[in-house]
């Protein structure tokens, strides 16, 4: 009498007496291996009470009645333990963590640790991608951290955005209801540009920094913040070169900068009182 040569189930020889002892043999493997639900893999010996049926992976050094089974499939039947060995292939359901396993190269592995997701045509993270949005992700927070060098990184983090020419596009696009509100980020050209809209479709710059002097142009007025001249920050914190709409100075309402030391009128350079 022979096994199968992938499950190693015990075949029916010809003229065999007992031919159902075999047969029923081969039935108890088939019920470990076929859609495996396996309770647990971290115990080292049998659970107290089991229920016929339940099925546990061995861990590493186990004792008792579990002794020298380490890895192997352990199936509670008819008031015993049964044990079965895992295949390379085999999958199984870990109840108590909510995995899927899978046995390879001589190991159970989680088997999403396995899953190649490199070069999928699409990927929809509690989303639908499609084919305009190849990625897709609906979250209420996305992480992106750095690989730390104690890790094999060096700590940093850059997000990359690549358009292929200067006239296409590459931006960050912000909207309300998936309709653009406002866009940063190279569009059009190769000057970097704050856009906003009313209504997502007509969008205006309200800056853009010049690719080559780094001269910044504004769309619209420019507008400092305002203080009354008790309220003025700090003219050495705020650093050499800081405007400031002054409300109440003694010559009227005027727009001041810091000298580094004191704020000064930017109309005749005096301090501001």
């Amino acid at each position: 009498m022979s096994d199968t040569p992938r499950l190693g189930l015990p075949q029916i020889a010809a003229s065999q007496a007992q031919k159902h002892v075999t047969h029923n043999e081969a039935l108890l493997d088939l019920d470990s291996y076929v859609q495996t639900n396996l309770l647990d893999r971290d115990l080292t010996a049998p659970p107290v009470s089991p229920a016929d049926g339940d099925a546990y992976i061995v861990a590493p050094g186990a004792t008792s009645d579990w002794s020298g089974q380490d890895n192997n499939i352990a199936t509670y039947i008819d008031g015993a333990w049964r044990f079965t060995a895992p295949f390379q292939g085999l999958t199984g359901w870990l109840e108590d963590e909510a995995l899927q396993l899978i046995y390879h190269a001589g190991a159970w592995r989680e088997l999403t640790s396995l899953m190649n997701l490199q070069n999928v045509p699409l990927l929809g993270v509690n989303a639908t991608a499609d084919a305009s949005n190849k990625f897709a992700a609906k979250s209420n927070a996305i992480l992106f951290a750095a690989l730390e060098a104690g890790a094999g990184g060096n700590g940093d983090i850059q997000f990359k955005i690549n358009k292929e020419t200067a006239t296409d596009t590459g931006s960050l696009l912000f909207q309300t209801g998936f309709s653009g509100r406002a866009e940063l980020g190279l569009a059009g050209d190769d000057d970097f540009r704050i856009k906003v809209s009313a209504d997502g479709s007509s969008f205006s710059d309200a800056m853009k920094v010049d690719r080559t002097s780094a001269a910044v142009e504004f769309g619209d007025t420019a507008r400092v913040a305002s203080f009354t001249v008790v309220g003025l920050p700090s003219a050495s914190a705020r650093g050499a070169g800081a405007l400031a709409f002054v409300t109440d100075e003694a010559g009227g309402a005027v727009l001041a900068f810091s000298d580094g030391a004191s704020w000064r009128r930017v109309t005749d350079r005096a301090v501001v009182t």
